[in-house]
């Protein structure tokens, strides 16, 4: 009877770990269920407290592959239908990712195991470890810092204006001690714990209470702050034109010229249908929205500068880009700044590039590796945080996948930026959750450095957002789109810009330190929620 009762709480465990997982994805776009973020991780402490290490390492790995298999299905799309991958391999592929990410949530269920149920200096360090793993998975390998915890919240914008001094890292530390307390809670009402670990769940619920309502109070307050800040900015028109190009066709030499066309017949509509007092300083084309090589292309670059003196503006133009150094062409993911002339006064070239994508990592070792998706080539990066003068003001732009990326947009940011421009062609996403997910983490560039973000995508999502992470004028997917709006220039020095990921640092020295304890090796006792009374 006994084997059977713990082989069946042995199942409970690893279906409350998968609960976990999939509460932690139904969080962000499109469910979008963020009021779930509080208590997400409830499952996954009730199944791993009193586990041993191993044990409750499998269960955070459950965990963390049901929710990155979840939150990152639309990979397999992309996979099968522009990569011309089996639909099996494919999700073979997706599963290599998603299990590599489950790492991070495997050793973040580890530690919670040893802590929960301990003091409070070592329930705290739960959430420093959640944010040093997501820090990790930031940066190693390239990173990928896709939907990170506190990127959920991007919607609470009363909550979330303390990214502007912890960045993204210290909304996701919030919500995981608010998860410890309120576990902590349950604890003490379904539990009799010694005197010891009521004082500790107590003082922990009484820390994440204050917690909780000094940042709200420091939201409210910044919000009208900066809304003082952005009354008084000077200001520009811009404009960003949604051509809806198909990505099948997109990089076909018959349909480059239709595809420029296009985006200049969009372009001369928007600004003629513009009230006179208020054409556009500024167009904005996505990504690679001229299908050619700018300038090794001479029919189609000169089509391009003509149709930009008919419409007498500047334009900052997403097109691939080659050079010659050294005999060897070098190939750059690139973004050309256009005066009304038609002449090009700067170009940035994408930084970070994707893996797999547009290079492919240690080629050098690994041959025999080709890129995932053809259709784009094997790009060089460019200068990190490089800014395009423009008009008095300077310009930050980030393409694509650059957006995820919290250091680019600082860098950026702290090297005189105004303004940033994020161009994207997200066509490759099809009509998943992908789309929603890349905006929403805009919104947390534009609050961490106080910046206004123009966003032009290809098929959507394009639209405006303003320093405190307020969302404007956005397009649907699928359509051709032309959206205008007046933008404020700050020039503001956050603490995020000026000093960067110094929490997170923080949160990896707050991990470090009782790791190297010997009492941190001990189980936490299973004194936790339980419900074996109940089977029995």
């Amino acid at each position: 009877m006994m084997q059977r009762d713990n082989m069946l709480i042995r199942s409970w465990r690893m279906i409350a770990s998968c609960a976990s997982g999939l509460l932690l994805s139904a969080c962000f776009p499109r469910i979008g269920w963020t009021q779930a973020v509080w208590i997400c991780f409830l499952p996954l402490f009730w199944a791993v407290r009193g586990q041993s290490a191993g044990r409750a390492f499998r269960l955070g790995f459950v965990c963390g592959i049901a929710h990155f298999i979840t939150l990152l299905s639309w990979l397999n799309y992309t996979l099968v239908y522009y990569g011309h991958i089996p639909a099996p391999a494919g999700w073979g592929i997706v599963l290599l990712l998603v299990s590599y990410l489950s790492l991070f949530i495997a050793v973040f269920a580890w530690w919670a195991s040893r802590c929960l149920g301990l003091s409070l200096v070592w329930r705290f360090s739960i959430p420093a470890v959640w944010v040093a793993l997501e820090y990790a998975r930031s940066t190693l390998l390239s990173g990928f810092p896709w939907e990170l915890l506190g990127n959920s919240l991007y919607q609470h914008l009363g909550f979330v204006q303390i990214a502007d001094w912890f960045g993204v890292y210290g909304i996701s530390f919030v919500v995981v001690l608010v998860n410890v307390a309120v576990y902590d809670l349950l604890s003490l009402v379904l539990q009799q714990p010694d005197p010891k670990n009521r004082t500790a769940s107590i003082g922990l619920a009484l820390t994440a209470a204050v917690v909780v309502v000094h940042v709200m109070a420091y939201g409210q307050w910044k919000i009208q702050s900066i809304q003082e800040e952005i009354d008084d900015a000077p200001t520009i028109e811009a404009m960003v034109v949604q051509g809806n190009i198909d990505q099948s066709i997109k990089w076909d030499p018959a349909h480059q010229q239709s595809t420029l066309e296009k985006y200049l017949a969009l372009s001369g509509q928007g600004l003629s249908e513009a009230p006179s007092s208020n054409r556009p300083d500024l167009v904005v084309w996505p990504e690679t929205a001229a299908p050619f090589y700018m300038g090794r292309n001479i029919g189609m670059t000169l089509l391009l500068k003509d149709g930009i003196r008919k419409n007498g503006a500047w334009f900052l133009v997403g097109s691939p880009f080659v050079e010659s150094e050294n005999g060897v062409n070098a190939y750059y993911n690139s973004a050309f700044l256009f005066d009304p002339e038609g002449t090009a006064r700067g170009r940035y070239d994408k930084a970070h590039l994707v893996p797999f994508g547009e290079y492919v990592p240690f080629q050098k070792w690994l041959p025999f590796i080709g890129k995932l998706v053809e259709e784009v080539g094997d790009f060089r990066e460019g200068v990190p945080g490089k800014t395009l003068a423009w008009d008095g003001h300077r310009l930050g732009v980030l393409i694509c996948y650059e957006q995820i990326f919290p250091d680019l947009a600082r860098l950026a940011s702290r090297n005189g930026a105004d303004v940033l421009i994020s161009m994207t062609n997200d066509a490759w996403y099809g009509n998943t959750a992908a789309p929603y997910q890349h905006f929403s983490m805009a919104v947390f560039r534009a609050i961490e450095n106080r910046r206004s973000i123009i966003r032009a995508a290809n098929t959507g999502i394009s639209g405006f957002i303003d320093p405190i992470g307020r969302m404007t004028n956005t397009t649907a997917l699928f359509e051709d789109a032309v959206s205008r709006q007046e933008i404020p220039l700050c020039a503001i020095r956050t603490i995020y810009t000026s000093s960067g990921d110094w929490f997170a640092w923080t949160c990896v020295f707050l991990a470090v330190v009782p790791a190297i304890s010997r009492k941190f090796f001990k189980p936490a006792p299973d004194g936790g929620i339980s419900i074996r009374r109940r089977i029995s």
